[in-house]
């Protein structure tokens, strides 16, 4: 088979979720395709960096390019009927003045979803918006979601009732924490939070007077052990593409409460107990449910178990695989 060759931004220590992704995805590739990657030199600031990438991409293809996200422009001078683009999601398109709005819908969205063979999308959800915001047909956007690591994997644990460990993944505006913080401030809990806190977010957590942990900038290894040394997680978000926190928690075998907007539903199945984000009293009775209800948690962590199944890093790399053939062949 021709080779498949997989472009990165340039790598930044603070960003890394899209490279650990694909990295995943491309072990888990059949033996008979080919492929390795490029990695851009400027980050996406400045427009001489944003022209000077795009160059460099063009004068780097391969029989099949694969942009992986998050620099989409490179795409404008790439051969259309040899390159797919993923897109993880809209939300820079959903918050920014507008201005830079127009640029970035028109630059990363608009140009280049015209200048590719596929879109490739992590979500029903994620499809739906685009197509919300740039008319192309919906038949070259294709839906494959994102994998969970092999090393995530069912770690028995006695759950912890009396004062359970109660995980959040992201800090970030749309992980909802100052709503998650209300929730739990009555219940008897360890609130174990992963991601840089703001000086806002530290003060009202004093104030909350929640027993809590902070961690961040931590290895993938050390991300892993929290959810193994967590009794549960919460993920209550007001916008996700994907969720991936929501199947990592599945897979270590942890009662998850996740929000019923966006893609979270789409990913959780009846692996998780849905909430409303902006509802402090609905998230906090169903963490109270967990915690109360031995039953449920065992239906939940089952059905955990097997919702995990449609991610695993063969089963996501096969429609990947299926796709570079169907580019290979033209059988579309």
């Amino acid at each position: 088979m021709k080779n498949v060759r997989f472009f990165f931004r340039k790598p930044l220590p603070e960003y890394h979720s899209i490279e650990e992704l694909f990295g995943n995805i491309r072990t888990a590739l059949p033996s008979s395709i080919s492929h390795d990657e490029y990695r851009l030199s400027l980050p996406n600031s400045g427009f001489k960096s944003l022209i000077k990438n795009t160059l460099d991409a063009s004068k780097n293809q391969s029989e099949i390019n694969h942009i992986t996200g998050d620099v989409h422009y490179i795409a404008l001078l790439m051969n259309q009927n040899k390159t797919i683009l993923t897109i993880h999601d809209i939300s820079s398109i959903r918050r920014k003045n507008p201005i830079k709005n127009f640029i970035l819908k028109l630059f990363w969205f608009i140009l280049p979803a015209k200048k590719v063979k596929y879109i490739t999308v992590i979500s029903e959800f994620t499809k739906k918006e685009l197509l919300n915001y740039i008319n192309i047909p919906a038949k070259n956007i294709k839906v494959i979601h994102n994998c969970i690591p092999d090393s995530f994997h069912f770690v028995e644990q006695k759950f912890n009732a009396h004062k359970p460990r109660i995980l959040q993944v992201g800090t970030a505006w749309n992980k909802n924490l100052e709503n998650v913080t209300k929730a739990i401030e009555k219940i008897n809990s360890t609130f174990v939070i992963i991601g840089q806190l703001s000086d806002t977010q530290k003060q009202m957590l004093e104030n909350s007077g929640l027993n809590y942990e902070n961690h961040h900038n931590l290895s993938f290894d050390e991300v892993r052990q929290l959810y193994v040394g967590c009794d549960m997680v919460i993920f209550a978000s007001k916008y996700e593409g994907f969720g991936l926190p929501i199947v990592e928690a599945n897979a270590t075998g942890r009662p998850v409460v996740t929000s019923n907007i966006s893609a979270m539903p789409e990913i959780a199945g009846d692996a998780a107990l849905l909430v409303s984000p902006d509802n402090v009293s609905q998230i906090s009775a169903a963490i109270n449910r967990i915690i109360v209800d031995v039953q449920l948690r065992k239906k939940l962590i089952a059905n955990g178990l097997e919702n995990v199944k449609r991610f695993l890093p063969k089963t996501i790399a096969a429609k990947y695989a299926d796709l570079y053939e169907t580019i290979m062949h033209k059988k579309a």
